[in-house]
């Protein structure tokens, strides 16, 4: 990433191969791209890797379709960000589990 500091934190996930890139809808929206200190952090509260997997990618789908985020964002983060987030301040949760 140009301009970002700390690079080390970011684990890039490959796109699909066969889709044509798409234009995000919106800004920040759409990257592929997750900080590993949430994804470890949010590992904690989530420890299984399938269910944090379809937890993010579920709701990276809702936030791309324009579903508001519940946490404070800024234009760094990408959905997979934001989705991490909400999960590690317990506003997203596992179907079948409530939120605090």
């Amino acid at each position: 990433m140009p301009g970002s500091s700390d690079s080390s934190k970011i684990v890039e996930f490959p796109g699909p191969a066969a889709a044509p890139a798409a234009k995000p809808a919106r800004p920040g929206f759409g990257s592929i791209d997750m900080r590993s200190d949430l994804v470890e952090e949010a590992s904690k509260i989530i420890p299984e890797p399938p269910t944090l997997i379809n937890l993010v990618s579920a709701r990276v789908k809702q936030l791309n379709t324009g579903r508001p985020a519940l946490v404070k964002t800024d234009h760094r983060m990408g959905a997979a960000d934001i989705a991490l987030s909400e999960i590690i301040e317990g506003k997203i949760t596992p179907e079948g589990e409530e939120a605090e």
